[in-house]
């Protein structure tokens, strides 16, 4: 059987807003990574542990927990130990999930250790799935019923104390069918049609021009 590795968002701390892919993905899973601060590798204080053990409470199964300490210093160090270990549990497991708070593609750890993972074990990496999850910043919104942006208005997201230069990725939204692109300045572009649809087409640039009004542009950040 091939190997499968999954990279699983939780969502910001409610189990009930792990998404139905996110709950089949633990049903189906031979062995569960889970993150923890705790040297000793315990989940007293862990999120991401509480979370998981409630969906597998609803699923009516258990599974095998793998903790991986996860000082969350930024040490290439640090992930690489980590890589080590998912891809240590793929040697045993034919399918495992490793878990991340909030989105992954948020201020998340998955992806310095898809980097790894990418060179390290490539087939692991082509292999590999990223569930999304529900941002922090969308729970928050919902919360207090209050929107994030409305019409034309835009939506900034920063970190609060940068260690370097911050550099940014563009998401861009709400485009009218028939535009020319040439507007939206270059980039490492991805266009996003009918996303999740039967005819969802994913295109590695920018298009020319806007054929669907469920269009999505997102401007990656270029990180040498």
């Amino acid at each position: 059987m091939d190997k499968k590795l999954t990279m699983l968002s939780l969502g910001p701390g409610d189990v009930e807003l792990l998404t139905l892919k996110g709950l089949n993905a633990l049903k189906n899973a031979d062995a569960i990574c889970v993150p923890t601060k705790s040297a000793d590798k315990t989940f007293t204080k862990s999120i991401s542990h509480k979370i998981v053990t409630q969906a597998l409470e609803i699923l009516k199964l258990q599974k095998q927990i793998i903790p991986l300490y996860a000082p969350m210093q930024f040490k290439q160090e640090d992930w690489q130990s980590q890589a080590n270990d998912i891809l240590d549990a793929l040697k045993h497991n034919n399918k495992v999930v490793f878990v991340t708070l909030g989105d992954a593609g948020i201020y998340s750890s998955i992806y310095y250790l898809l980097e790894i993972i990418k060179k390290d074990a490539p087939l692991i990496y082509k292999n590999c799935e990223v569930i999304a999850g529900v941002t922090s910043f969308s729970a928050a919104s919902a919360r207090v019923k209050k929107p994030l942006c409305l019409g034309d208005e835009e939506l900034h997201i920063k970190p609060i104390n940068p260690r370097a230069k911050v550099k940014k990725t563009e998401i861009l939204m709400r485009p009218r069918i028939g535009m020319d692109t040439a507007s939206l300045g270059e980039g490492d572009f991805y266009t996003f049609e009918n996303m999740y649809l039967k005819d969802e087409k994913i295109t590695s640039s920018k298009i020319g021009k806007v054929k669907k009004y469920m269009t999505l542009f997102i401007n990656f950040v270029q990180r040498g």
